[in-house]
């Protein structure tokens, strides 16, 4: 986790020194940023340009209430509870404390004046949207007046064309398997879910490994099971009766859009966040990398396929997400923001 986001502070660095001649030559008039480029606001306060935060990943709550998204705590409103949250969140901050000297520097070249020690100070006054849906999210009403759950932001437009055998498919119930795009290199986790699906029989496994292992070095697999470097993942989910996921927000997200229950096997970064969302909503069953086994994992499986209660709660976030219609509330919450929109109510 140091290691990330030291790089990420050194990308912030580099686009707080462009930013001013960019935001010139091209005449723009509002920023809107991702919420993960820490300090990256900084710029805007720089131009004295209006900004829109946007969570494509978990949204970070400072405050306590509910635990930060980097942990898997569950959400519980005990006053150990809320300790352990607020004691989360100092570590995080120290984290950023021990590696934002870079950024300090550069405010205080500026002129700047920000309060380090409260993490939300420099939160968009104007708007901050997450796309996690506000029925998939832990309960509050703690959230800041500008705050808005809106739902997922993807509609399946621009994605790159991808090649699959759909021939292949079988009609059997179909475990989708995904470990994301960052951190998927991992040749013996996905030995573990082929391992695990085989056990269960009359089943069939879809499992997308990206580009950092070989199909080959997974070593057998079932006749029926597909190995692939990519996939069209939308468009499986849609056939999917459960996915395995390392509890990536996108991908977790597209699953709930197609009622599709999840067994999460989190990594890092937010993923931790969102299977404790997983497991709070019940839309799926959340297990740990760590001692990660076939046996284990097709016994969490069993549960999943058999268990009604999960696939259940997935199609009411699904009902959900289709009325929230996030990507287009989103877009009209920003604009709204700005003052070049109406008024929008989100509830997701």
């Amino acid at each position: 986790m140091q290691f990330s986001i030291r790089a990420v502070l050194t990308q912030t660095e580099a686009i707080l020194k462009s930013l001013p001649a960019i935001v010139q030559e091209n005449g723009i008039d509002a920023l809107i940023i991702d919420i993960v480029q820490f300090y990256a606001e900084l710029g805007a306060l720089q131009l004295g340009m209006p900004y829109v935060h946007v969570s494509t990943g978990v949204h970070h709550d400072y405050s306590g209430y509910t635990p930060l998204c980097l942990y898997g705590w569950p959400h519980e409103t005990t006053p150990a509870a809320l300790a352990r949250n607020r004691e989360g969140v100092a570590k995080w901050a120290n984290l950023l404390e021990s590696i934002n000297g870079g950024i300090k520097a550069h405010a205080e070249s500026l002129g700047l004046k920000i309060d380090w020690n409260d993490l939300s100070s420099t939160l968009s006054p104007f708007a901050s949207i997450t796309q996690v849906p506000r029925t998939f999210d832990f309960e509050g009403s703690h959230w800041p007046s500008q705050f808005d759950h809106t739902g997922p932001f993807h509609n399946g437009k621009g994605r790159e064309k991808v090649d699959f055998p759909w021939e292949r498919l079988t009609g059997e119930p179909l475990i989708y398997a995904s470990m994301g795009t960052i951190l998927n290199g991992q040749v013996d986790v996905f030995r573990t879910i082929v391992a695990a699906v085989a056990k269960t029989k009359n089943l069939q496994l879809v499992l997308s490994i990206g580009d950092q292992v070989d199909p080959k070095q997974i070593g057998p697999v079932p006749n029926n099971a597909i190995i692939a470097k990519r996939v069209p993942q939308l468009e499986l989910l849609k056939q999917t009766t459960v996915c395995i996921t390392h509890a990536g927000l996108n991908t977790v997200l597209e699953s709930l859009a197609q009622g599709v229950p999840q067994l999460a096997i989190p990594i890092t970064y937010d993923q931790p966040g969102v299977a404790a969302r997983i497991a709070h909503q019940k839309t799926g069953a959340v297990t740990s990398l760590a001692g990660l086994t076939a046996d284990h994992l097709a016994f969490i499986l069993e549960e999943v396929l058999t268990n009604p209660a999960y696939r259940e709660n997935a199609r009411k976030l699904q009902k959900a997400i289709i009325e929230a219609n996030g990507l287009s509330v989103a877009a009209d919450l920003i604009e709204e923001s700005l003052g070049t929109g109406k008024k929008v109510n989100a509830a997701a």
